[in-house]
């Protein structure tokens, strides 16, 4: 394993590269304008009471089923492929209070299926088309499940709602979303623009 732990790191760049180490971030870490370059799997990275400060969080493989449940975000860049990530703070977590996200940019990133909890939206910036991003889906249930969807693409919208409710953002990735369910990115398109609370 791995660790980095206990400490203050600046302007460093940190690259999780290992073919067969786990990487353990934390506890009490503070990386402030770091390149964090993650080439690991979800499965090989723990990141517990974390604080990322204005750092580059470049995703060099699609990291996929990770929750960012005990690293507080702050200030940072994302680049790269997330798949049903979660950022935030996590209300069934034992402490939720260890997440967090604000003033964080994901325009340089690609989100699939990914999903924003219990944060600020108004302070984060979304990729755009071929990504669209649902504010307040768990809130705004029966206007989405309402919206004439393509396909089986429906039962996009009905997955988001299984979401906790304090969900505050759901971002996806309309060509995953046309495979997956059966359409085309413009037929997804024609209802997203007909609906409020959607950035494309």
């Amino acid at each position: 394993m791995i660790q980095f732990s206990d400490r203050e790191i600046e302007d460093e760049r940190l690259e999780l590269n290992s073919k067969t180490e786990l990487y353990y971030l934390g506890h009490h870490l503070t990386l402030r304008r770091c390149n964090l370059v993650i080439k690991v799997p979800a499965r090989a990275l723990v990141i517990a009471r974390v604080q990322l400060i204005d750092c580059t969080i470049d995703v060099k493989r699609a990291l996929t089923d990770f929750r960012w449940e005990k690293a507080f975000l702050k200030g940072c860049r994302f680049t790269g492929t997330m798949i049903g990530n979660d950022f935030g703070r996590w209300p069934y977590a034992e402490h939720p209070e260890l997440g967090g996200i604000e003033d964080c940019d994901f325009t340089g990133a690609r989100l699939e299926a990914c999903r924003f909890v219990d944060c600020d939206v108004s302070t984060l910036k979304f990729p755009s088309w071929p990504c669209f991003t649902l504010l307040d889906p768990v809130r705004r249930k029966d206007e989405l499940l309402a919206a004439p969807w393509p396909g089986t693409s429906r039962l996009m919208v009905e997955s988001l709602l299984k979401s906790p409710p304090q969900t505050v953002a759901t971002t996806d990735f309309a060509p995953a979303v046309a495979k997956d369910y059966g359409t085309t990115e413009e037929a997804i398109r024609a209802v997203l623009e007909q609906l409020d609370g959607v950035k494309l």
